[in-house]
């Protein structure tokens, strides 16, 4: 196979309607425009979020909290069912040990277990955070919860 042989499949490429040319092309004069109005005009029309002058939904709806997202820490998120499949009994868990096994592929700001599933091992996680129920089966297991 050459470049030059190369062609999309049948039916994925349409040819561009050529606006304004001519009455006897279906697509002339005003060029599927309409007459007159604010879409009409070249670089007409509303910017996103515009409801026609009604108050927006933007500024309907009541702001809560505050969330500074240049400042926010994202965390991967690993359930104890999960480790409980992956990993051998008294085995120790950090990022590179889930990388390996294919629970994780990014560190982001740090790996979280959360407490969905159940947990029958010993196993000593390292994370840098525990939520309460994943600390409380891990321990129950025997095993331990340390932070990182």
């Amino acid at each position: 196979m050459r470049l030059y042989e190369l062609s999309p499949p049948a039916g994925s490429t349409a040819t561009a309607k050529r606006k304004g040319r001519g009455q006897g092309t279906g697509n002339g004069k005003t060029a599927g425009r309409g007459h007159k109005g604010q879409k009409s005009r070249s670089g007409g029309g509303v910017r996103p979020g515009f409801e026609g002058g009604q108050m927006p939904m933007y500024r309907r709806v009541p702001k809560r909290g505050f969330n500074n997202k240049v400042f926010a820490k994202q965390f991967a998120i690993v359930n104890v069912g999960a480790l409980s499949k992956a990993f051998d009994d008294g085995a120790e868990v950090a990022f590179e040990q889930l990388k390996e096994v294919g629970l994780l592929k990014k560190r982001l700001d740090g790996v979280v277990v959360l407490g969905e599933g159940a947990i029958d091992k010993k196993l000593t996680v390292r994370a840098a955070r525990f939520s309460k129920g994943a600390a409380e089966k891990i321990e129950a297991a025997g095993g331990k919860a340390e932070v990182v």
